[in-house]
């Protein structure tokens, strides 16, 4: 049996009547090749299955043309939304993108580095898990570009596109205070990470700009830790069990922030065993806008992320790095999310 061969540049020269050097910068669309000449060279690489040899690019380029992107959970659907806004970035821009996923450990953190530093990528974009940073720092000195994304590395002093959680966690509780409630309760993520931190303080400044006391149990953890399937850190099962022991408590709230949506599956589970009802006699409100929130029996009021415009601003900011190099301050973008008014505050 005869090994099948791949198809080269030469082949299409050949075939066109045209020297290699000019197929390979009609492929490259230089401005020295005209259109047509461009066109016939792309019909003839299509007809034979020419395939660029990434390898060879790279050592004329002087570039791997791959990105990295390392995410800490692609279940969660705000970062499914921001793997696919980068994906299509950065082919359009002519990169690979090689995903790696750490799921909120330390561990594979490190091993996704020594992955990024093998694979020699360009640039890379990081969901920090946010334990130690000290191997963050050696991939930034090898001199791989970065940019952080929704979490900050600040001892660093990196690029980082985030979504701006200090001012989603303080419209959502602004807004249930401005319906009435007085005597709130957040149910958030066990995580120590800036992003849970920075939604708890906008919640403590919505509560002191109305004068309202925050007390030593006005904030409570849910365990996000699903052990039995690291794909699906969230359990509505954990906030409901949260929610039931402090409603059984007797000091009950009149408005409950939570920091995802799949906690204020849980905890309206929890509300309606009691007989309590949604918005009458506790306003809920959710933080995602995940696809099933507005089709709840009481639709949910929630925080709508942009993931995908912070996708885009990752990646533009990433290959504006990688051209220039050095060339400016590192950037802190955050970008405002918004507040969807449904039912369940609808008093």
């Amino acid at each position: 049996m005869t090994e099948a061969r791949r198809a080269t540049l030469r082949d299409i020269a050949g075939a066109l009547g045209l020297s290699v050097n000019t197929v390979s910068r009609a492929l490259a669309d230089k401005d020295s090749v005209s259109a047509a000449t461009r066109a016939a060279v792309r019909a003839e690489a299509t007809r034979i299955g020419y395939v660029p040899n990434s390898l060879a690019r790279s050592l004329v380029l002087g570039s791997a043309m791959t990105l990295g992107l390392v995410i800490t959970n692609p279940s969660n659907p705000f970062y499914a939304q921001l793997i696919s806004s980068i994906e299509l970035g950065v082919r359009a821009q002519g990169y690979s993108l090689l995903l790696l996923v750490t799921d909120e450990s330390a561990e594979n953190e490190q091993r996704a580095t020594e992955a990024l530093l093998r694979s020699a990528v360009d640039g890379a974009i990081v969901v920090p898990v946010q334990d130690e940073w000290d191997h963050w720092r050696r991939v930034r000195d090898s001199g791989i570009p970065m940019v952080f994304v929704n979490r900050d590395v600040p001892e660093l002093d990196n690029d980082m596109v985030g979504v701006d959680n200090e001012r989603g966690g303080y419209e959502a509780t602004a807004h249930l205070i401005a319906g009435g409630a007085r005597n709130l309760l957040v149910l958030e993520e066990d995580l120590p990470i800036t992003t849970t931190a920075d939604r708890v303080a906008g919640f403590r400044r919505a509560m002191a700009d109305a004068g309202l006391e925050v007390s030593d149990g006005s904030v409570r953890a849910v365990p996000t830790k699903r052990y039995d399937s690291l794909a699906l850190p969230w359990q509505p099962e954990e906030a409901y069990r949260v929610a039931s022991e402090v409603l059984a408590e007797g000091n009950r709230p009149d408005g409950i922030v939570t920091g995802n949506d799949y906690f204020a599956l849980g905890l309206l589970r929890a509300l309606a065993e009691l007989g309590l009802g949604v918005p009458g006699d506790v306003a809920v409100t959710g933080y995602g806008d995940h696809p099933y929130a507005g089709y709840l029996q009481t639709p949910l009021t929630t925080v709508r992320l942009p993931a995908a415009e912070v996708g885009t601003t990752a990646v533009e900011l990433l290959l504006r790095r990688i051209r220039d190099r050095g060339s400016e301050r590192p950037r802190k973008i955050l970008i405002r999310p918004e507040l969807v008014v449904r039912a369940s505050t609808a008093r």
